[in-house]
């Protein structure tokens, strides 16, 4: 059983950064994709980032690249998510998520565990 706490959000304004960690227990994180996805009121939850069990591959949504770092710290069985240049419409709900198999997927039907959410608010 993995559980998985994420932290950082906040409200800050356009143009502004924060950093999303998620701290997840147990001793197997390292086995573990970690992802970002999101979901803005009246959307679907969206993949944002994503790092592989060893973080030798980093995956970005489209709208995010350039602006995102995802990476991750086993020895503190935690992944982040640095954000920049944030725009009003990165508001949402930010989710980790953890893959027992290792590889990223952009579909959320795919993962073993979910976080809380922590909110992100972008005024303009």
């Amino acid at each position: 059983q993995v559980q998985l706490i994420e932290s950082g959000g906040g409200l800050v304004q356009a143009g502004g950064s924060l950093r999303l960690s998620c701290a997840a227990s147990g001793r197997t994180f390292v086995n573990y994709a970690m992802v970002w996805f999101r979901q803005a009121p009246g959307k679907e939850r969206e993949f944002v980032a994503g790092i592989s069990r060893t973080a030798r591959s980093t995956y970005y949504a489209d709208s995010v690249k350039g602006r995102f770092t995802i990476s991750r710290d086993n020895a503190k069985n935690t992944v982040y998510l640095q954000m920049n240049s944030l725009k009003p419409e990165d508001t949402a709900v930010y989710y980790c998520a953890a893959r027992s198999s290792g590889t990223v997927d952009v579909n959320s039907r795919g993962y073993d565990y979910w976080g809380q959410g922590t909110q992100v608010t972008v005024s303009s």
